[in-house]
């Protein structure tokens, strides 16, 4: 398929060999618990996609990345939704680190280290539940002497078992005394931080959607980034540029998965044309509201306008690529379904877009007023 094409031309080109080596594999084999599509993204320098040339990475720009995501959304939606943690920490971190005084030497020197040691970022902030902001704080944090105590857990956190480095938001006491956003990094290794068995469905397994859960673990002042007199807008931005990256990656994903399908049912000429257009048409167009999203973030689009720009394209492509999916799976046929579950569990894995936040229930007041007129305000 053209579309589809580019985009594994596109991941070939960051990531040479990728694409082959997950298709090597069985699609079943792919999707377990145990797959090894996050060694094979980590062993082709998936860590470095966007992380900046100066910081030993590729560089890669929002439509370049989408691309990206979707060829990888079409081989293995479980690598797809896990490395999505890690590339829009990823781009929030590398973006403060671009601005002049925003990080401190010892966050710098992290970052530095990501690329040339393939380390992998997961995340710890909310993604896993559907009501609630990607960034609302789930980790508590009991100031000590020389930096912080944390205790909670997140549940789902894909990239569990690979993680080498977990970002979690956490709120902090403010100069007022009242709590405000802050966002810890913590070593995976650090004592008190374990991993234990949260992922219970067949779809996605591979994507170590387990849970982390951190008992009174240290973290150094010098790794907490929070905000400060000089800079009182540092973690809004951060909100506002994680909350584009992450609906933009994990929508281009799922795209993939449906683009998959769709492509099967081209190749194989199954229905009429007019039924085989009708899914190409629904599939395509799902990833070109999200490609024209990524097209304006690059050429500068930001602040609210870019929120709401990426959730109208990922609510529309939420239900045309359902729908795309379904419709394909039909073609595809019964003895297609007999033979084989991969399509069905492919069509199935279009549908957990649905349960990454915002939900479409909290975010339709928000977007109504923001239609009519009014601030974007998202909680």
């Amino acid at each position: 398929m053209r579309s589809l094409d580019t985009a594994r031309d596109t991941c070939e080109r960051f990531h040479p060999g990728l694409v082959k080596a997950l298709a090597d594999i069985p699609y079943a084999e792919r999707e377990a618990p145990d797959s090894p599509v996050i060694d094979l993204f980590r062993k082709h320098d998936g860590v470095g996609l966007l992380v900046p040339v100066g910081y030993g990475g590729l560089g890669a720009d929002p439509l370049e990345a989408v691309r990206v995501q979707r060829a990888l959304g079409s081989l293995s939606p479980s690598l797809a939704a896990a490395v999505t943690m890690h590339h829009f920490t990823a781009a929030m971190l590398y973006s403060l680190a671009a601005q002049s005084g925003r990080l401190g030497e010892a966050q710098l020197q992290l970052l530095h280290s990501v690329v040339p040691e393939q380390r992998l970022m997961a995340s710890g902030w909310a993604e896993g539940r559907t009501q609630q902001n990607i960034l609302t704080p789930s980790v508590t944090a009991t100031p000590v002497e020389g930096g912080y105590r944390l205790a909670g857990s997140k549940k789902p956190c894909s990239l569990a078992g690979s993680m080498d480095l977990l970002t979690a938001s956490i709120a902090v006491p403010g100069a007022s005394g009242d709590p405000e956003l802050a966002l810890a990094l913590v070593a995976a290794d650090s004592p008190g931080l374990s991993v234990h068995p949260f992922w219970g469905n067949d779809v996605l397994a591979a994507a170590e959607s387990d849970e982390v859960r951190l008992e009174d673990v240290f973290v150094p002042e010098e790794l907490v980034v929070r905000t400060s007199a000089e800079d009182p807008h540092r973690l809004d931005d951060l909100q506002t540029a994680g909350f584009v990256w992450f609906e933009l990656l994990i929508s281009a994903g799922y795209t993939g998965a449906a683009a998959a399908l769709t492509e099967q049912v081209l190749e194989r000429g199954r229905g009429t044309a007019g039924e085989r257009a009708a899914v190409a048409v629904l599939s395509e167009s799902a990833y070109a509201l999200l490609e024209g999203a990524a097209r304006a973030v690059r050429d500068g689009l930001d602040g609210e306008e870019a929120v709401a720009q990426v959730l109208l394209a990922r609510f529309a492509a939420q239900d045309a690529m359902n729908r795309a999916a379904d419709l394909a799976l039909e073609l595809l046929g019964g003895l297609d379904f007999i033979r084989s579950s991969d399509h069905a569990r492919l069509a199935t894995a279009v549908r957990p877009l649905a349960f990454h936040p915002p939900s479409r229930s909290s975010s339709a007041e928000p977007l109504a007023r923001y239609f009519n007129g009014a601030p974007l305000e998202l909680s």
